[in-house]
């Protein structure tokens, strides 16, 4: 029986045009205009929530970057702010982090007032086009106003760049057994670990993650937490390491290690060392088409990228490739990247059910790389990882055997990461094979990047790990079909860490003050296959808002749950649920705007971690984004949707198990009220 409990209707008579155009999230923070990516500088202070983030105030796609400041006394309804930090002459404002100097260590405020200290990463555009590598270093500026106003520090930068291209976005923690601030800075494909009295005067301790976790894109935006361990008297260190690309479904993911730290080693769990210990690449040896040692004299070249090809290593003023073999290979960084071109193979026959090469450069799909054509279509391609160093790629050709073929190595981008690299064409009889990498996913969706938690002091009344994500993904974060303003972020959730089956793993749960935005509910005893539960989407201000959509699970139950969520424009999306298997899925190729980029609308997939024979599922439907949490967070999807209108049926399939304890719920748009 279904029970529905309203809340009296305002009297509003017009709908507020502010944040309320279409796919404007309503219970999760966006800028009022433009671009937002990365949030920054987060930390709670006085019953305030501070959230600084990425943004570029002049476009709605990415550009140089300033710091913009949000404001929430309950991590839900949020006040903008002026614009934090600004660009100057010595860089954009890249990724940071603040922390309450509350014992004024750094001598910048005074015991009576002490000071919020901004630790963050300069960019330096120009550096970057002279073909530097040295164009990103750490800076701070402080507050004596809790983070309304800031001043730069004159001694900028406090840490210098000693000769890493990629080398950016502190995140400083107390370390209390030490008495020191520690920062953990993303360094290409590893974590840095520095150590500081005052804030100012850093010192590198060690580093991590060279040989161990995912690198298949180039890490960012690190975290150290102090966590304990659920239901026990233990404690871990949980590091999270943003990476991108190289998502577990392409993109841009956050992955997480577990382990001890002494204030200057992180030192990973025996478990997890075990977990996520990588295999061996291999590159069988064949029928070598090109390897690039005696020129390209088989190849017809177009436009200039290729004009000097083959290249000994780099060119002039740009970052030396590695992975290659030799001394030549093709590399189109060509005029400081701004050059275009192609280089096309003379015609051969298939004979071999692989042909296998080595790429790196930018991740540019159908733009940069290496392209198979047979009968004029082209059948295969391959692009870069956003990294100078060259991987193995390997592609199935057997279904073209003793067909005639070519190869176009391409160059269609003159941006960032406008370059590819290419290495040994070899036909062989097996693939190709990359290191394998294992990697634990603190987000299985495609879209929650470069999350971090706000900063507590030692003696705050805030005790939890309070997260927020970037609610996007850079395979396709600057084409998503908003104009005012692009990108939102992840629905706050608190952080935990607990004993599972599979092992120690991260738990994200949504925030309680979630529920106070709950103003109608309907309820069903249970849903059987082919059953249906609705509520409108339409909140006592006559918004479109957000549902959140609650269920039990039989996890002993053999058959899986299948569950869709629809509006009446035929839009939808479809979530599987197999415990038996420990997957979930979520399809959004039918969910609404899907073409404005080819890789936006693929079925994305997750391994099922829960901890309870009957556990709980949660869903959250904004106007464009899906948050899937399962057994209070264990596992956790994240997925950006654009509808034209709110999903407001749940559906169970006909091969699904059926549900208990069915609930959907509207939750009060954050910006009807005045």
């Amino acid at each position: 029986m279904n029970q529905t409990s309203p809340l009296p209707v305002s009297p509003t008579s017009a709908i507020e045009a502010d944040r309320n155009e279409d796919y404007r999230p309503q219970i999760h923070f966006s800028p009022n205009e433009k671009w937002m990516n990365d949030p920054n500088g987060m930390f709670y202070l006085d019953g305030e929530y501070h959230l600084f983030f990425q943004h570029n105030p002049d476009a709605s796609v990415w550009g140089p970057m300033h710091w913009g400041h949000a404001v929430s006394k309950d991590l839900v309804h949020w006040e903008e702010r002026p614009i934090a930090l600004y660009p100057d002459e010595q860089g954009t404002i890249f990724s940071g982090s603040a922390v309450v100097d509350w014992n004024n260590s750094s001598g910048l405020g005074s015991d009576n007032n002490p000071p919020i200290v901004a630790l963050y990463t300069y960019h330096n555009a120009e550096m970057e086009k002279q073909g530097r590598i040295d164009y990103q270093t750490q800076a701070l500026a402080y507050s004596l106003d809790k983070g309304q106003t800031w001043q730069k520090y004159t001694g900028n930068p406090v840490i210098e760049n000693p000769g890493i291209k990629d080398f950016r976005d502190p995140k400083v923690m107390w370390h209390e057994p030490t008495q020191k601030w520690v920062m953990a800075l993303a360094q290409k494909d590893h974590i840095g670990f520095y150590s500081s009295d005052n804030l100012i005067d850093w010192s590198l301790e060690s580093t991590f993650g060279e040989e161990i976790g995912s690198h298949g894109g180039v890490w960012e935006c690190p975290e150290l937490l102090l966590m304990p361990v659920e239901g026990t008297n233990e404690s871990r260190y949980v590091l999270l390491v943003s990476i991108s690309p190289g998502g577990p479904n392409g993109g841009s993911a956050t992955q997480y290690f577990v382990g001890d730290f002494d204030g200057k080693t992180f030192v990973l769990d025996a478990d997890w060392e075990t977990e996520l210990a990588p295999t061996v690449a291999k590159f069988p040896t064949g029928k070598v088409f090109d390897d690039f040692e005696n020129g390209v004299n088989q190849w017809r070249a177009e436009g200039s990228a290729f004009s000097s090809a083959p290249t000994n290593g780099g060119h002039t003023n740009q970052p030396p490739p590695t992975g290659y073999t030799g001394v030549s290979l093709i590399n189109s960084f060509a005029d400081e990247d701004r050059a275009t071109g192609s280089l096309t193979s003379q015609l051969f026959t298939i004979t071999e059910k692989f042909i296998n090469f080595r790429i790196g450069g930018g991740h540019h799909p159908d733009k940069v790389g290496i392209q198979l054509i047979v009968d004029g279509e082209v059948v295969k391609s391959e692009t870069g990882l956003n990294r100078e160093t060259l991987h193995h790629a390997s592609w199935d050709v057997s279904e073209w055997m003793g067909e005639p073929a070519l190869l176009r190595i391409i160059d269609k981008e003159a941006g960032s990461w406008g370059h590819t690299y290419i290495d040994d064409i070899v036909f062989a009889n097996e693939p190709a094979e990359n290191r394998l990498e294992p990697a634990i996913w603190l987000d299985h969706g495609t879209d929650n990047y470069a999350g971090v938690t706000f900063f507590n002091t030692p003696n705050s009344n805030e005790s939890r790990h309070v997260f927020m994500g970037w609610m996007s993904n850079w395979l396709y974060a600057n084409e998503v079909p908003t104009n005012k303003w692009r990108s939102a972020m992840t629905l706050p959730r608190a952080l935990k860490l607990l004993n599972t089956p599979k092992g120690l793993r991260v738990q994200s749960q949504l925030v309680e003050e979630l529920d106070s935005l709950v103003e109608a509910t309907e309820q069903a005893t249970s849903l059987a296959p082919g059953e249906t539960i609705s509520l409108s989407s339409l909140d006592s201000s006559g918004r479109m808002s957000a549902l959140r959509y609650s269920f039990k699970v039989d996890a002993e139950l053999a058959s899986p749950v299948l569950v869709g969520f629809e509006n009446d424009q035929g839009e939808f999306v479809d979530i599987e649920i197999d415990h038996k298997r420990s997957v979930v899925s979520l399809d959004r190729s039918q969910s609404g705007k899907v073409g404005f980029n080819e890789q936006f609308s693929s079925v994305q997939e997750g391994t099922l971690t829960t901890i309870n024979t009957q556990y709980s599922v949660s869903i959250v439907i904004d106007r464009s984004s899906l948050e899937l949490f399962i057994d209070d967070g264990t596992t956790v999807m994240t997925s950006l949707i654009f509808p034209a209108s709110v999903y407001d049926t749940m559906s169970v399939k006909t091969d699904s198990q059926p549900l208990k304890q069915v609930s959907v719920e509207r939750l009060g748009s954050i910006w009807s009220a005045k």
